[in-house]
């Protein structure tokens, strides 16, 4: 058995970025899957691993966390030295780049695309109507963000600059 855990949900966004990281950190983990139809995440056990009962929730060891790009982080520092190099700690000029671009993907891109999955794919499946009003808004929000993208990716190979790192995985990388 893994000494590392991710809780969470195959179609949750969320879960995927950490088993991303985890897999491009070549870790061993187990993937215990939370059935949000039937609300596990709203009720224990899985409430002392998140108390906000969203997926995922992370254990390694004694070590509980929850929020994926805080587990991302910790992640990728961690096990700094473990599979594709995901980080740069000795430059604090790149570092800073990666910053700012993982924080345009978590404030910009992730408030318009999660929006749009939850109208356009998750609320069918709820039998939910999708409310157009929000979807022409995030759509134009969408747009905007990727219009940036494009121009930034016509000038260097990643949004961070010119080496894979673990903001792709967010969606960026490194300079």
């Amino acid at each position: 058995m893994a000494a590392m855990k991710l809780h969470g949900n195959p179609m949750s966004p969320a879960s995927m970025r950490v088993a991303a990281v985890l897999y491009e950190k070549e870790l061993d983990f187990e993937f215990v899957t939370i059935d949000m139809r039937n609300s596990e995440h709203k009720k224990e056990p899985f409430l002392s691993l998140n108390p906000f009962g969203q997926v995922p929730a992370f254990e390694d060891g004694d070590l509980k966390l929850f929020e994926s790009r805080a587990i991302t982080k910790y992640i990728a520092h961690e096990y700094a030295e473990k599979g594709t190099q995901l980080i740069v700690t000795n430059d604090s000029k790149k570092m800073a780049i990666i910053t700012v671009w993982l924080e345009v993907e978590a404030q910009q891109y992730d408030q318009a695309a999660s929006k749009l999955l939850w109208e356009l794919h998750f609320k069918p499946l709820f039998g939910i109507p999708t409310d157009p009003k929000v979807v022409e808004e995030n759509e134009s929000k969408l747009s905007s963000v990727l219009g940036i993208y494009e121009k930034r990716l016509s000038e260097t190979k990643y949004l961070a600059g010119e080496c894979f790192s673990f903001s792709p995985l967010n969606p960026i990388s490194t300079t």
